[in-house]
């Protein structure tokens, strides 16, 4: 395993970097109120980008109603999520996290993602985006039966 990123809560962190830490944060505490209110009202999110098995057509989940919709389908059936972020690199409004996302599944099964998660912020600090560069064929051939999960 790389070397894991911290941040240092004593020293002040760029806004996009700020903002994907609470979204990660809310994420494994299943908060699903605290993860919406990071999204500005014209928010979209793209996990993964391009069409899939979430977004058929490939063109985000916009807006309050859709990020909610996303959250019940996706975020919500998943039992415990750790967030392993590599490296960070924060430009203008925007970072990009490099890691994995474990997700724990009912049932006992755990699956690995690898990506880069890109989240775009306003002069508010909220998300107005976020872009998820994964890709679900490698994701799936990590999924396995965890004894005693």
């Amino acid at each position: 395993m790389g070397v894991q990123v911290s941040w240092d809560t004593e020293k002040e962190q760029p806004p996009a970097r700020r903002a994907a830490f609470a979204s990660m944060t809310a994420v494994t505490a299943g908060d699903k109120d605290a993860w919406l209110a990071l999204f500005a009202p014209d928010a979209v999110v793209e996990d993964p980008v391009g069409p899939s098995m979430f977004d058929a057509e490939g063109k985000g989940h916009h807006g309050p109603e859709g990020i909610s919709a996303f959250w019940d389908m996706t975020i919500g059936n998943v039992e415990r999520f750790e967030f392993i972020i590599r490296d960070s690199h924060a430009a203008g409004d925007e970072v990009a996290n490099v890691g994995t996302i474990t997700t724990y599944l009912p049932g006992g099964h755990r699956v690995d993602t690898d990506g880069v998660f890109v989240y775009r912020v306003g002069e508010d600090g909220l998300i107005r985006s976020m872009r998820a560069y994964w890709e679900t064929e490698r994701a799936m051939a990590t999924a396995r039966q965890v004894e005693g999960e």
